[in-house]
């Protein structure tokens, strides 16, 4: 059973709708190379949309109603919004949840070295990455450095068009001989991943008699930038990104190529769902963009910790329903799409994919009823009176949908924040948009299956209901 390319059913009007979508998107995408970057977008959206901070609802003592808006900033990195349904909140929600963290390269602790006149910036990467696509390209570096005076430095270097890039070197190949007899995990280690950032050696202005070196000049270029020292490097998070902006992809502009589609080209159609809801829905509503999914959701701030369980306790208490029972109540009668990629079919390597349950470009919103790996180890396993009732819901308004595996069985795999979400009891199934070069330092999407992604995360806050 083949699904039809969803461009086909487009009008005019239609593919003005898909562009102007794209564009909003690309500039989202600009904007949030970091979680933290992404989550300050979310909160500033949400305070446009008419929703208040959760905080300021807790402190005033707000008695929540229908088709109140809510917001929560959880420690700049994840994020929670919420419009107030006209059923009891413990009769359960409609969510959708993605995630904002991406593959990259983070900074260590004590990263700052000299060699042969460079200045490096020894490196931690993050998440699944193919470590030789990161060498020689243009990067970016961005990110927080906190101080022990308690004030937080914000840091983006190598986006704008006057700044420097920074750069991962590479082994040429009349010299690569014995590197490109190596498997392609190990042809750039690990510790080799450290970011040049400084080459001219200057005088220290304060010891004259010292040796010029690199690092001295550095370090001024710190001290006079940003105000801070080498020691501050202790108390930050930095983040080492491809350098540059999303771009049309395909002379058709059908495409869109960009750093940190995985996930953020759920997340937005997510986020945006919620925003853009008109009037009151039946049901809460609500979409959670969290961080940490890349490592296994570990840490405060991703999904296997409690806040979002702690957020929806909250949220009860100001519904009027303040108990233990009533958030469990609010948990289990959920319903969820985990908002995430999945991978793209790509004829130039078939073999990878079994094309029957693969997931197409062009094709719309792609369900995996499971992901995990081998035999659905890890997986969620969505219920099929779920998927029934989505396929019904979609189908009712034309909303392009297939449904895949993530690669061959026993070769590929790979894990969502579904399996945290369903151990409440909920009903919960992987939905997101179909990415080519997943975890790439670019990947591409169809620019009609984002917006194909977005009236199915609109379609289903507003429709889906208790399955019986």
């Amino acid at each position: 059973m083949e699904r039809k390319n969803a461009w086909a059913k487009y009008d005019a009007a239609g593919l003005e709708k898909i562009e102007a979508f794209a564009k909003a998107y690309c500039a989202f995408l600009d904007g949030g190379k970091t979680e933290r970057e992404c989550v300050d977008l979310a909160v500033k959206a949400a305070k446009e949309n008419g929703f208040i901070d959760l905080n300021d609802a807790i402190a005033e003592g707000k008695a929540l109603a229908a088709g109140d808006k809510i917001y929560v900033n959880w420690m700049g990195k994840s994020f929670v919004n919420f419009v107030i349904g006209k059923k009891p909140i413990t009769e359960g929600m409609n969510i959708v949840g993605a995630h904002i963290d991406s593959p990259r390269i983070d900074i260590k602790q004590n990263p700052l070295y000299e060699d042969s006149d460079f200045v490096y910036l020894d490196t931690h990467y993050y998440g699944g990455i193919k470590k030789y696509q990161w060498v020689a390209t243009p990067l970016a570096l961005h990110g927080v450095i906190c101080k022990k005076d308690g004030t937080t430095v914000t840091v983006a270097i190598g986006e704008k068009d006057e700044d420097p890039v920074l750069y991962i070197s590479d082994l040429l190949p009349h010299l690569g001989q014995e590197q490109m007899t190596k498997p392609a995990s190990k042809v750039i280690e690990a510790e080799n991943l450290d970011l040049i950032i400084g080459g001219k050696p200057v005088k220290d202005i304060e010891n004259e008699d010292e040796k010029a070196s690199v690092m001295n000049g550095v370090l001024a270029i710190l001290k006079e930038t940003y105000g801070v020292e080498e020691e501050d490097f202790m108390s930050a998070e930095l983040e080492i990104v491809p350098a540059g902006k999303a771009r049309d992809m395909g002379l058709d502009r059908s495409m869109i190529c960009a750093y940190g589609h995985d996930d953020r080209v759920c997340a937005y159609p997510s986020m945006q769902a919620v925003n853009d809801f008109d009037g009151v829905p039946e049901y809460t509503i609500c979409s959670v963009l969290c961080d940490k999914e890349e490592i296994g959701s570990v840490g405060a701030t991703g999904m296997n910790s409690m806040f979002f369980e702690n957020i929806v306790a909250e949220l009860c208490a100001l519904c009027g329903y303040d108990s233990n029972l009533a958030v469990r109540r609010a948990l289990r009668n959920s319903r969820m799409l985990s908002s995430d990629v999945s991978a793209g079919y790509d004829p130039n390597f078939a073999s990878a994919f079994e094309k029957k349950n693969a997931a197409f470009l062009g094709r719309g919103v792609c369900f995996s009823k499971y992901t995990g790996r081998g035999g659905k180890s890890g997986s969620n396993d969505a219920n099929a009176e779920f998927m029934a009732q989505l396929r019904k819901i979609l189908d009712d308004e034309d909303v392009a949908f297939q449904t895949a595996e993530l690669g061959r069985v026993d070769l590929g795999g790979g894990g969502t924040i579904a399996y945290m979400c369903s151990r409440y009891g909920m009903n919960c199934i992987d939905a997101g948009v179909a990415v080519l070069s997943m975890h790439a330092l670019y990947e591409a999407i169809s620019k009609v299956d984002l917006y194909e992604a977005y009236r199915c995360y609109c379609t289903f806050l507003r429709d889906a209901k208790p399955v019986v």
